[in-house]
């Protein structure tokens, strides 16, 4: 079994999906992520109840709220 950390490792430069609190989620390339899973997407759609919202070519996303990240 892997190691949460690891799989982000594994993840880098890909496309991943991050659901976060309140119906928000985050569609983008994983540039990077630090122990407390706060992450850096480039390349981001953000959407709100399954609905683009914005792009956005680099955005920080804060790891408490995150839900999952699916790579």
């Amino acid at each position: 079994m892997q190691k949460p950390l690891m799989v982000l490792n594994q993840a880098i430069n890909s496309q991943v999906i991050v659901e976060l609190k309140g119906n928000r989620e985050y569609r983008g390339v994983l540039d990077g992520y630090d122990p407390h899973m706060n992450l850096v997407l480039k390349n981001a759609e953000e959407l709100v109840n399954n609905e683009v919202k914005r792009k956005l070519s680099v955005t920080i996303v804060r790891g408490d709220n995150v839900i999952y990240i699916s790579p």
